[in-house]
């Protein structure tokens, strides 16, 4: 059975970074690219950013180019995604997923296997 834990969330303010990880247990971790994705209260699920299965290529969404960073650990089961320059539209549940079917990184069909999510809240 395939697991996926997602920690690292929390309070902050506008401007702040955080460090959200998302450990992986139960399936070859490192043969799968993984993703995040995030809901905003209100919205659906939209995609954040996305790393291939060697870590070799990434994908953002164009809100969080040059402040999000996708990054994965095979070693360790583990995809990080740091968070910098915080902005209050960035509150939502942060939810990270395994791409399992092919096609694009951001649609959220090519992916099972989801965590239970993360609250990332940022006050102004």
């Amino acid at each position: 059975q395939v697991q996926l834990v997602e920690s690292g969330g929390g309070l902050v303010q506008a401007g702040d970074s955080l460090r959200l990880s998302c450990a992986v247990s139960g399936r070859t971790f490192n043969s799968y690219g993984m993703g995040w994705f995030r809901q905003a209260p209100g919205k659906v699920r939209e995609f954040v950013a996305a790393i291939t299965w060697s870590g070799g290529s990434t994908y953002y969404a164009d809100s969080v180019k040059g402040r999000f960073t996708i990054s994965r650990d095979n070693a360790k089961n583990t995809v990080y995604l740091q968070l910098n320059n915080l902005k209050p539209e960035d509150t939502a549940i942060y939810y990270c997923a395994v791409r399992v079917y092919s096609g694009s990184y951001s649609r959220e069909g090519n992916y099972a296997y989801w965590g239970q999510g993360t609250q990332v809240t940022v006050s102004s």
